[in-house]
């Protein structure tokens, strides 16, 4: 039998690299200071209970007291932290974001549209190359796969898979966690249903999510409401489609009241990386820097591994025995991970734009 880490391991195959020894190098005393000069770092988009980033922001501000951390928007999605550069190109204000965490998809088109500086950290060498830009412009920082989470109080048997979702006995309980015309988790939500149909390539999934969508809304099963931990504590979303890592951490939040349960489906595992970039029109582009420094060190891969996360430089990490058995354990059994399915960049962007683009037309149901 593998072993329990070995096993973990084995969900990124599709990402391995050669390996190399782990990393130990750590910021310049230059940019340490550039960045203390500066004295502030604006981030958007990170809620405190998304993949541990609660505890990642506190101990950044712990290593580095003298910078102000002013974090924009927690609930925005990924294309809100695009529009955010895109309106504060000539704003050295507050309200100009220095740094975004977005879903694959969005980093190329950031970097297309001029948005993002390139920035390598000492760790770069640990990330795999298929979900980083050769340049530095964008880099893979962590992922999950797609998952149910269920309240138990409301929810008598407990979906399986995507086609369990169909059924009668799911009437009116059924949400993603995000607009799935602007919001990646949502976007790759029905990504993930469209794979579970049998649908291949990035275009034909996109539509067969599409496809599945509209059947849940007309059987009266969708509800066009955000799902997040609140929403699923009130019964006012009994399931939510969202990443392994947002609904254990949202079980672990609620802590039994009310009963929850983390389903990975049996087909369409979806994974989904996110990458992080720096805004070409960063008002603190030090600290900016001194922000990714502290994210790719171990501290602040472990610290979004506290947060049911597999970040990217899981497999270096591992290989240097650097992962505490208490992480590896509170994660879901490695088996129901086997299947995930790693998609391309180019598959990630044709389905964005055919979910994007055909949500209104197909499902029809205003998310919000």
């Amino acid at each position: 039998m593998i072993s329990h880490s070995r096993r973990l391991l084995s969900l990124t195959t599709a990402m391995v690299i050669a390996s190399t020894a782990i990393a130990a190098a750590a910021p310049s005393a230059e940019l340490i200071a550039a960045a203390k000069k500066e004295g502030m770092l604006t981030t958007i988009a990170l809620p405190h209970d998304w993949c541990g980033y609660g505890d990642v922001i506190a101990s950044f501000k712990a290593k580095y007291p003298d910078i102000k951390v002013n974090e924009l928007n927690p609930d925005a999605g990924s294309a809100d932290e695009v529009e955010a550069i895109k309106a504060n190109k000539d704003n050295k204000g507050p309200q100009a974001p220095d740094v975004i965490d977005v879903g694959l998809a969005f980093g190329p088109q950031a970097k297309k549209e001029g948005l993002l500086q390139p920035y390598k950290v000492s760790t770069w060498d640990e990330i795999p190359d298929n979900v980083k830009d050769a340049e530095g412009y964008w880099y893979g920082d962590y992922y999950g796969v797609m998952s149910l989470f269920v309240n138990k109080d409301l929810v008598t048997n407990t979906p399986k898979d995507w086609a369990d979702l169909l059924k009668p006995e799911y009437s009116g309980q059924v949400a993603l966690a995000g607009d799935p015309r602007a919001s990646n988790q949502a976007i790759l939500g029905v990504l993930a249903a469209g794979l579970a149909s049998g649908a291949k390539d990035g275009k034909a999934a996109g539509e067969a999510g599409l496809k599945y969508f509209g059947e849940l809304n007309k059987a009266g099963n969708f509800l066009p409401v955000i799902g997040k931990a609140g929403t699923v504590a009130q019964g006012a979303t009994p399931i939510v489609v969202a990443w392994d890592y947002n609904a254990l951490s949202w079980a672990k939040t609620l802590n039994g009241n009310p009963p929850t349960e983390v389903v990975v489906p049996s087909s369409g595992v979806l994974a989904g990386v996110y990458v992080q970039g720096i805004s070409a029109y960063a008002p603190h582009p030090n600290a900016a820097k001194l922000w990714m420094e502290h994210l790719y060190s171990d501290d602040g891969q472990l610290g979004w591994l506290k947060g049911f996360c597999h970040p990217i430089r899981f497999n270096a990490l591992a290989k240097a025995n650097k992962i505490p058995k208490d992480l590896l354990d509170a994660l879901p059994p490695p088996a129901a991970y086997e299947k995930a399915i790693f998609p391309t960049l180019e598959d990630v962007d044709a389905n964005k734009a055919a979910v994007t683009g055909g949500w209104d037309k197909v499902v029809g149901a205003n998310v919000k």
